[in-house]
């Protein structure tokens, strides 16, 4: 079982952005609204071969390829069934899982246990209109909308054996306590928070970042909480602001400081500069999300490990 202890223990390696790798393997997502989770549909094989250089980059926990995944958005984008779209979602954590056991068969060699988690995006992710970024939907929906909304992709995810959610990118507080609130309903199920924030105090939808991380930490579902989809520069001061808000391990996975991948040179540099800042105020679980690909995931694993963190 996934525990808040057994998170506290070790220093984990997290996977790094999947479409910035989708991309320099020639595919184009700028203009599909399915972005990512198209490829479970049309390329699955391109998915698990990205999970598993992550892991043979260092990496210890993967995300699946469900951040944009929705019931509605497979029916409407693929002219699917809502069952063949719940296949997809599932799919999405069969090729994480195919991933691992080529690699256990492969490389493993001790260490750390190799984890999925199922990747929950806010409901802004898929409407592809930019508004993850904002959270304004939030001010219009309420609470039992956004679990409804939710709830098939958790269930699926869960379904096909995560061994925990990955409930990321979230805007606002709102629509992670809705999630919190959601997760009641699969009793056994863990699962991390992670905010995207606009500055080194606030997420983007301008909740006070520790207020946030104090109200989710109550949760005896969450093993860890933090921030992802944000510049590095900022994760410091959130984490320090929130520093004695909770119990739980911080969980880091920013953006390249170039944001998203304009060369393969300049991707993920600026993260691993902050790396024994980021340990010293709490943070167990690092990696990386838009603009940091496999080889900046390798050298911050080979970094975390030289220093005798993992």
């Amino acid at each position: 079982t996934m525990s808040v202890e057994c998170l506290k223990r070790g220093c984990w390696v997290l996977d790094g952005g999947l479409a910035c790798e989708i991309e320099r393997k020639g595919f184009d997502l700028s203009n599909d609204p399915l972005w990512s989770a198209r490829l479970l549909h049309t390329n699955p094989e391109v998915i698990r071969d990205i999970h598993f250089s992550y892991l043979n980059a260092g990496a210890s926990i993967i995300i699946t390829a469900s951040y944009q995944a929705s019931v509605e958005g497979f029916c409407e984008h693929l002219h699917v069934s809502s069952l063949e779209a719940k296949w997809l979602i599932e799919r999405s954590v069969t090729l994480a899982k195919e991933a691992r056991d080529d690699f256990i068969r492969d490389k493993f060699l001790g260490g750390l246990p190799t984890l999925i988690a199922g990747s929950v995006g806010p409901y802004g992710a898929c409407q592809h209109d930019m508004s993850e970024y904002s959270g304004s939907y939030v001010d219009h929906m309420t609470e039992r909308e956004l679990m409804d909304w939710h709830r098939p992709r958790i269930a699926s995810l869960l379904g096909a054996g995560v061994d925990l959610l990955a409930i990321e990118t979230q805007p606002s507080l709102k629509e992670a306590l809705a999630l919190v609130q959601l997760l009641k309903e699969f009793p056994s199920a863990k699962a991390w928070v992670t905010f995207s924030c606009k500055d080194g105090l606030h997420t983007s939808h301008n909740d006070l970042f520790s207020t946030a991380v104090e109200q989710i930490s109550l949760s005896s579902q969450v093993v860890a909480i933090g921030v992802n989809c944000t510049p590095p520069s900022h994760v410091t001061p959130l984490l320090d602001s929130a520093r004695g808000c909770t119990s739980l391990p911080f969980i880091v996975y920013p953006n390249s400081e170039n944001d998203l991948c304009a060369g393969e040179s300049l991707c993920g540099q600026s993260i691993t500069p902050h790396l024994s800042s980021w340990i010293q105020l709490g943070a167990r679980l690092i990696g990386g999300c838009c603009g940091v690909g496999v080889r900046e995931i390798e050298t911050m694993s080979n970094e975390l490990r030289g220093r005798g963190y993992c």
